[in-house]
C-alpha cells in the first residue's frame, strides 16, 4: 500500500526532525540473524522454511527512536520479503517503562491486487522486578493484512534472567480479526549469549487455530547485534 508506506515514512521522518536537536547524531545499532522458521503471531511467514533477517535501530535521544527491519518470506507467490518501518517514543512513569509507536509492514513484489501491506499503532508497558521483567502490549490496525480490516492484538509477556548469559522469555497473545477467526497464540523460549554480540535462541510456538502454518513448532535462531 502506497498510503501505508507514506504514512509510516512521514511518521519516522517527523520523529527524526523533532529530535534533531536532542542529539547531534543518533546512536545506531545493527542486527543480523537467521531462523529455522519465521513465525509471526503463531503463523509461519516462510512456509516453514528458514529466513534471513536484519535491521537497524536509531536512538535520537529524549526517548524518540526509529528503525527498520527486514526478513525473507514465502507466501506461495512472488512476494520476496517483508520490510518493517517503525518509530516511536519511550518514557518511564512510576518505575514502568512505556513505549508508544507506529509500525508499517511492507512486502516486496506482492502480487498486483493483493492487500498485504498494513500499519499498526502500538502501546506497550513493562516493569522490572528483580531478575524478571513483566510486560503487556496492544497493537491496533485500521487496515490489516489480507481480507481483514480492523484488527487488534493484545499480548502479555515476561522475561527472566536466571543466570549470567541465560534468558527465559515467553508471551501469550490474542488476535482479534473482523473477517477471519479470532485466535490465541503463545511462545516460550530460552536464549543464550554466546558472545557479547552473538546469541542463540530456541523457542516453542503455538496457536489455537487450525492450519498447517499454525501448527505447534520449535524454532531455532542465531542473532548478532553490533
Amino acid at each position: 500500500m502506497r498510503l501505508v508506506f507514506a504514512c509510516v515514512s512521514l511518521t519516522v521522518l517527523a520523529l527524526a526532525a523533532n529530535t534533531a536537536q536532542a542529539r547531534t547524531s543518533p546512536e545506531a545499532a545493527f542486527n543480523l540473524g537467521a531462523v529455522s522458521d519465521y513465525v509471526f503471531r503463531g503463523a509461519s511467514q516462510t512456509n516453514e522454511d528458514p529466513a534471513l533477517q536484519g535491521g537497524i535501530d536509531a536512538d535520537f535521544g529524549n526517548g524518540f527512536y526509529a528503525g527498520t527491519w527486514a526478513s525473507t518470506v514465502d507466501f506461495g507467490d512472488d512476494t520476496d520479503a517483508e520490510i518493517d518501518l517503525y518509530g516511536g517514543y519511550r518514557t518511564e512513569a512510576g518505575g514502568v517503562a512505556l513505549d508508544f509507536g507506529v509500525v508499517g509492514y511492507l512486502y516486496v513484489n506482492q502480487p498486483g491486487g493483493s492487500d498485504y501491506s498494513f500499519m499498526e499503532f502500538k502501546a506497550a508497558a513493562s516493569r522490572a522486578v528483580g531478575p524478571a521483567t513483566f510486560g503487556a502490549a496492544v497493537y491496533y490496525s485500521p487496515d490489516f493484512f489480507g481480507a481483514d480490516e480492523k484488527a487488534t492484538y493484545l499480548e502479555a509477556n515476561a522475561a527472566l534472567v536466571p543466570a549470567d548469559r541465560w534468558t527465559i522469555s515467553g508471551a501469550v497473545g490474542r488476535q482479534w480479526l473482523d473477517v477471519n477467526d479470532d485466535y490465541t497464540t503463545w511462545n516460550l523460549g530460552l536464549n543464550y549469549a554466546l558472545t557479547e554480540h552473538l546469541s542463540a535462541d530456541i523457542r516453542y510456538h503455538g496457536a489455537d487455530v487450525d492450519g498447517p502454518l499454525t501448527d505447534d513448532r520449535f524454532v531455532v535462531g542465531l542473532k548478532a547485534v553490533f
